[in-house]
């Protein structure tokens, strides 16, 4: 795997958070060439209805940081879709936080497959050192594609509404 610029992995890091993902907390934690680690710190509005920490914040982590693992083996000209995915929840995660750690499995031109770990971070009672436990593991497909093939979402909707025709429809 091609190694990447401390300017590309710093780049990155800064990309990660942008639109939903600000907004969930998620920060890049290491940018490597095929690896990326992520955290959140856990607050309330994470959490699901019996405490636990929702399983859409932790489904979202491991997409999120399995696309960026792929980003770092691409040229900046190429965008990561996730074609495919699936999750396997291994625990309840409960902790202050939750960490991920994704790493590309095989790399290649157009399709890129990752795997993800989320871990939960708990400092238990009467304990000062965190325990982390795997609570979840999810396999991600990517697809990479050349930016300017992706139109903008306002040119694809325009694009998608049929023009109204004038008159009598003419044909059979």
């Amino acid at each position: 795997m091609k190694t990447i610029t401390e300017d590309r992995a710093a780049f990155l890091a800064e990309d990660f958070r942008r639109g939903f993902i600000d907004y969930c907390g998620f920060r890049a934690r290491r940018v490597d060439s095929g690896l990326f680690e992520s955290e959140v710190d856990i607050e309330e509005r994470h959490r699901q209805q019996d405490g636990f920490i929702h399983a859409g914040v932790m489904a979202t982590m491991a997409d999120h940081t399995a696309g960026y693992a792929g980003f770092t083996t691409v040229d900046p000209g190429f965008q990561i879709l996730t074609v495919e995915f699936k999750i396997n929840f291994l625990k309840p995660a409960f902790g202050r936080a939750l960490r991920c750690r994704a790493r590309v499995i095989r790399g290649g031109s157009r399709v890129i497959v990752a795997e993800s770990e989320v871990f939960d971070v708990r400092v238990p009672e009467k304990r000062e050192e965190e325990e982390i436990e795997l609570t979840a593991k999810a396999m991600v497909t990517l697809m990479a594609v050349r930016r300017e093939k992706l139109a903008p979402p306002s040119r694809r909707a325009a694009r998608a509404v049929p023009k109204k025709r004038l008159g009598p429809r003419k044909g059979p």
